[in-house]
């Protein structure tokens, strides 16, 4: 099975890539963030401006122009076609499970002062790890499962307070 991405481009456009069609690119890494591409025979300068790897999304400058892209692997596509969300079944104080699976780790305990982002537990599902992070910066309230475990969908997992500004 070929590994697809949906890319969306400036929240409008979007396009479908193979994992061959990024890898017989033609470009050349000039920096560790600027790049020379060939696409259809004509030069492009290209510079990655911002990256959040975890979010899959990016600012890029391609000749003058700038985009902001978010790319969609097979994980968010398969998720997606399913009908389901992550971002849904993440409240804001919440961490739910977005699909049945088994706790392979757990990386937050009661008390603990998390930042939006930070890796909170591994959940494998469909046979893939996922990582599951905090929403947004706040305290672990209480944790409602362990490794090992199994969890349903939407089943609570981690509880956060958020962190009160005084």
């Amino acid at each position: 099975m070929e590994k697809k991405y949906k890319v969306t481009v400036n929240g409008a456009y979007e396009y479908q890539f193979s994992l061959d069609d990024i890898t017989t690119l033609d470009q050349q890494e000039l920096s560790g963030s600027k790049f020379h591409v060939l696409k259809e025979h004509k030069s492009n300068k290209a510079e990655v401006l911002y990256a959040d790897f975890n979010k899959k999304r990016y600012t890029v400058r391609i000749n003058s122009n700038i985009y902001e892209v978010d790319i969609a692997n097979e994980l968010d596509l398969l998720i997606e076609e399913m009908g389901l969300s992550l971002g849904s079944a993440q409240a804001v104080n919440d961490i739910k499970a977005p699909m049945p699976g088994l706790i392979l780790d757990v990386m937050a305990k009661e008390g603990d002062e998390v930042k939006a982002g930070d890796y909170l537990l591994v959940l494998e599902a469909m046979k893939m790890e996922n990582t599951l992070s905090a929403p947004g910066d706040g305290i672990i309230k209480s944790v409602h499962i362990e490794k090992g475990q199994t969890v349903d969908k939407n089943q609570l997992l981690i509880e956060l307070e958020e962190i009160s500004e005084e």
